[in-house]
């Protein structure tokens, strides 16, 4: 496995410690992991303190999480949910994502031995594989919803190194800015937002799904070709001269709202997701 250029590629984003020829998480944060089950975890603040013990057993103390992050924990869970909600989640949700995330390793062994795929007739092999992709570099992914709820719980628990992401213009993945937000500037979008992600742990943690989830990206290729559109140079728009069609721009009101010629222009954020882990609600 430590062969492979597709794991190479993103562990240096993932929370886990490579000692070949196996992962592991080291003593500490599996003794952790282990105590979740003992209910010394009963409220956000003690949930904030958890964190930041696996943080620092993880030496990634020296990368900050958000300022208010520890009163947007506690603030969720001591303030905002019920008292039979967090009793629930502190004794069975909280320690089922522990024993999640103890499994984590062998998740993550078990997805790279299926991770390439041989297309039939062909004699292709096809790279599914978790890991980055170079700009304008097509690919696949394949994931088992239970590796998806493994890493999730990485980011519940702000586990991700950040310090590499910056340098390839990655968003950030851990929860930190999303519960910070929250106590910063208190909107009843943001605490939504947390309710959906704090019932797909309740979820999961009960009947955890068996599916595959793939993700994929496609290009358009750089050179001009009679089968397929070329991807735009740099000077496409600004240089061409063909004339536009008449059409009329509607600043207010919904597509729905308009013929069925309409057509809505969306300027999205530049990254894959938007702010939808700070403030944002819309990707």
């Amino acid at each position: 496995m430590e062969k492979r250029e597709d794991w190479k590629s993103i562990l240096p984003y993932l929370p886990v410690v490579m000692r070949p020829p196996s992962l592991f998480w080291p003593s500490q944060v599996v003794e952790a992991l282990r105590e979740l089950g003992c209910g010394r975890v009963d409220s956000g603040r003690l949930l904030f303190i958890f964190i930041t013990e696996l943080r620092n057993s993880l030496s990634l103390s020296p990368e900050p999480l958000a300022p208010s992050t520890a009163h947007g924990y506690a603030l969720f869970f001591d303030e905002l949910i019920s008292r039979e909600e967090c009793r629930k989640w502190f004794d069975e949700v909280l320690p089922a994502l522990g024993d999640l995330l103890l499994r984590l390793p062998s998740l993550l062994e078990a997805h790279y031995e299926d991770a390439d795929m041989v297309i039939d007739g062909v004699g292709a092999t096809v790279r599914t594989g978790l890991r980055m992709l170079d700009s304008q570099e097509a690919g696949a992914v394949f994931l088992t919803q239970e590796l998806i709820a493994a890493l999730l719980a990485c980011s519940f628990l702000c586990l991700f190194p950040v310090h590499d992401r910056y340098e390839k213009q990655l968003q950030p993945v851990n929860f930190d800015e999303l519960f910070a937000s929250l106590y910063d500037d208190y909107s009843q979008k943001q605490e939504n937002k947390i309710w959906c992600i704090i019932h797909y742990f309740e979820r999961i943690s009960s009947d955890m799904p068996k599916g595959v989830v793939s993700f994929e990206r496609k290009v358009f290729p750089w050179e001009d070709d009679s089968f397929h559109i070329s991807y735009p140079n740099a000077n496409f728009w600004s240089t061409s001269v063909i004339p536009l069609c008449r059409f009329e721009v509607h600043s207010s009101g919904l597509i729905e709202d308009h013929s069925s010629e309409a057509v809505e222009v969306d300027f999205a954020n530049e990254y894959l997701g938007g702010g939808a882990l700070r403030r944002g609600c819309v990707q």
